[in-house]
């Protein structure tokens, strides 16, 4: 990866919350568990050494139970919450040492951020709210009425600037809230667990709309969740935190082949591996054919509709196409041995804690 690829890098962050966070650290840094410094200090470790490369143009998922510092980390990034040590760059600037001005630059024309409470203003309509950047800036509504109302088009809510948020359904607050990020014209989306209170067809919606706009768009998004099948479905790269800290972090389809640890092998355990994994991550790369093949199969086609056109017949083998170019070869039992969870890797590359 090279350093331009990397919109945001996290270097060695911590936090402690709590009333002498300089002397906890100094005992995390010397391995006092988080449940130690709470129970002999009553400070409460929110992160622990994180060093995370956000990658331009890409989706980074940060997802872990309730209590693993998946908020707390995302607020970082835009100085929501300041840090007890560590680094946060963004395009290679260290904003721990930005001036207010700076910060309110940062916030207003490179980040975004989209809650999970929507935080809609209740006063203004669908279209002011979506042009609250803008606005902020100065600009009259009649300056930016015709781009907030083309993103509002594009989130799928024509028709609906003159209403208020309480006239709008959760879905459709949540859309606005989108609308409004991308209106801001910013890099960057920050994304707090932005569907969880959602339901769940909506959700679905939602998830497969992020995508919609990614392919189009690809902004830098950093997404929260909690949810697995969420955050495999949105991540291009899956950071999972336990307790302040990196578990592990990767390809989502290398993490669920690979889990490094039995935390991760449990968080994977229960995930409909066939309509999560694909093809690319289990075929054998090759350019040519070793044998009789059944047919043609995109790289990036999930397993569960492989085994859907197979009829499950395990004797059979596909070409691998990748832009109309052969890549590989599927075997179908190789497919179906992917199905089956395995063992911690000794693989030494999906064992490094930190990816």
């Amino acid at each position: 990866m090279n350093d331009t690829d990397i919109k945001i890098s996290i270097r060695n962050l911590y936090k402690i919350f709590g009333n002498d966070p300089d002397t906890a650290l100094q005992l995390v840094k010397d391995g006092m568990s988080k449940t130690e410094l709470l129970e002999k200090h009553n400070q409460v470790l929110g992160l622990n050494d994180i060093n995370v490369d956000v990658r331009a143009g890409k989706t980074t998922v940060i997802m872990g139970l309730s209590g693993s510092g998946k908020s707390t980390l995302i607020r970082h990034l835009n100085r929501l919450i300041e840090p007890t040590a560590g680094e946060v760059l963004v395009a290679g600037e260290n904003i721990l040492q930005y001036n207010e001005k700076q910060l309110r630059d940062l916030r207003q024309h490179e980040m975004s951020m989209v809650f999970q409470k929507f935080a809609l203003l209740p006063h203004r309509t669908v279209l002011q709210n979506a042009g609250l950047a803008p606005f902020i800036d100065g600009q009259k509504e009649r300056k930016y009425a015709d781009e907030a109302r083309k993103w509002l088009d594009r989130v799928g809510l024509q028709g609906q600037s003159e209403q208020y948020p309480h006239q709008l359904s959760g879905g459709m607050q949540q859309r606005v809230g989108i609308a409004r990020a991308l209106t801001s014209n910013s890099d960057i989306m920050l994304m707090d667990e932005a569907f969880s209170a959602l339901d769940p067809l909506i959700r679905t919606d939602m998830q497969n709309l992020l995508n919609e706009l990614q392919a189009e768009l690809q902004k830098t998004v950093v997404f929260i969740t909690h949810d697995l099948d969420e955050a495999l479905k949105l991540a291009d790269h899956l950071v999972i935190l336990k307790d302040g800290f990196v578990v592990q972090q990767g390809e989502p389809q290398h993490i669920l082949l690979n889990p490094a640890d039995p935390y991760i092998e449990d968080f994977v355990s229960d995930i409909n591996r066939a309509r999560v994994l694909r093809v690319r991550s289990v075929m054998v790369k090759t350019p040519n054919a070793s044998g009789e093949q059944a047919g043609e199969i995109d790289h990036n086609d999930t397993l569960e509709s492989v085994i859907a056109k197979s009829e499950g017949d395990t004797a059979l083998c596909y070409r691998v196409m990748k832009n109309g170019t052969p890549v590989g070869e599927l075997d179908m039992r190789k497919l179906v041995r992917a199905l089956v969870p395995s063992e911690q890797s000794d693989d030494p590359e999906s064992a490094r804690l930190s990816g």
